[in-house]
């Protein structure tokens, strides 16, 4: 089972209220505490430490990975507001003795409580914000991938396709959209969408110019086959977002869940992309149309995911529920929803017609 190690970073003087908060929640926590390792002036005062004046004491805590979560919510309750506190969470790949690990294991997968594993949400925000960082990389893999994209619908190909998935990063841009729903983080939903935008107007464009240049057939299965929404591929985008979620608040590799993500979003932009540069504009809008259900619900998918394993606005850390935040969610969910509601309109229109 995955290991935490916490340290914590405190005044000297408050050496007792740590121990007195520890041996409270010895009993309600499988914790194997470290004892305190002596006192430590910082030595750096550079701009982060600028207020540090006296001696501080370090805290090493041992603690499996998904009771870490609450544990931060008591000290960050009791010793936010003490100059020099600060947490820091590194993941340990190993704990020795190795049996008495497997055996705080077993009695901990015999609690209800802990039966479902996922990161602390301090460890969740601080991945999913990295994944939205705008980077050379970034547009560099985007670009790699809607060129390679292009190629493959052009010469209907699947493998081809299916290796451009596999180098587009476009999983963490829209898990982060979803987190940033889920908590009301409106600074976290700016980041995300500009990665988001940027990423994706540069496949659109590149595609667009490639269709200009390109003699594309629209009778081309690959291409032909993303220009109508139905609702498998519906189905597929919430799928592919709740495993992209997952993915991420389990801690698990999320290379394959990203391609998931990947062609329920790339192949249908870049097929538009490549039929409006061609000049057929009615069925650039269907695959645009495509585009657009798979996004929103990839995106649902991922909030009710968040909502579901009880990350909430209420729990970000450093910050309080406000009405700000609640307009924010809603107006998210409520316009996602409004997108596949009039797509499913549509597409039950179009059967009965």
């Amino acid at each position: 089972m995955a290991l935490r190690s916490i340290e914590i970073t405190l005044p000297e003087g408050k050496k007792g209220q740590i121990e007195e908060l520890l041996s409270e929640r010895k009993e309600a926590l499988d914790v194997r505490m470290q004892h305190i390792i002596g006192v430590w002036k910082h030595p750096v005062k550079g701009v982060m430490y600028s207020r540090l004046s006296e001696e501080q004491i370090l805290v090493k805590i041992l603690v499996f990975a998904e009771e870490s979560e609450s544990l931060l919510k008591s000290l960050q309750e009791r010793f936010s507001d003490e100059d020099g506190f600060r947490i820091n969470i590194i993941p340990v790949e190993a704990s020795l003795p190795a049996e008495e690990m497997a055996v705080k294991s077993t009695d901990l997968s015999g609690d209800k409580e802990n039966k479902s594993f996922r990161l602390s949400r301090e460890e969740l925000y601080e991945d999913i914000s990295t994944a939205t960082k705008l980077t050379r990389v970034y547009v560099v893999l985007v670009i790699l991938s809607a060129i390679v994209a292009a190629i493959g619908l052009w010469n209907n190909s699947v493998a081809i396709i299916i290796g451009a998935m596999v180098i587009a990063p476009l999983l963490g841009p829209n898990v982060a959209l979803s987190l940033a729903a889920a908590l009301g983080d409106i600074n976290l939903a700016k980041n995300a969408l500009k990665t988001n935008v940027v990423g994706l107007a540069i496949a659109a464009a590149l595609s667009i110019a490639m269709g200009y240049f390109l003699a594309v057939d629209p009778t081309i299965p690959e291409i032909e086959s993303r220009t109508v929404v139905g609702l498998d591929e519906v189905l597929l985008a919430l799928v592919s977002g709740c495993a992209g979620t997952l993915a991420f608040t389990s801690g698990a590799p999320a290379t394959l869940i990203g391609v998931a993500v990947a062609v329920a979003l790339l192949p249908p932009l870049v097929t538009s992309g490549l039929l409006l540069g061609a000049g057929y504009t009615t069925l650039a809008y269907g695959a645009f149309l495509l585009f657009l259900v798979n996004i929103a619900s990839i995106n649902l998918a991922g909030v009710g995911t968040f909502l579901v394993q009880g990350i909430s606005p209420r729990d970000k850390p450093g910050d309080r529920w406000s009405k700000q935040h609640l307009a924010f969610t809603a107006l998210v969910i409520i316009s996602l929803l409004a997108i596949l509601s009039v797509t499913i309109l549509h597409l039950w229109e179009s059967w009965i017609g």
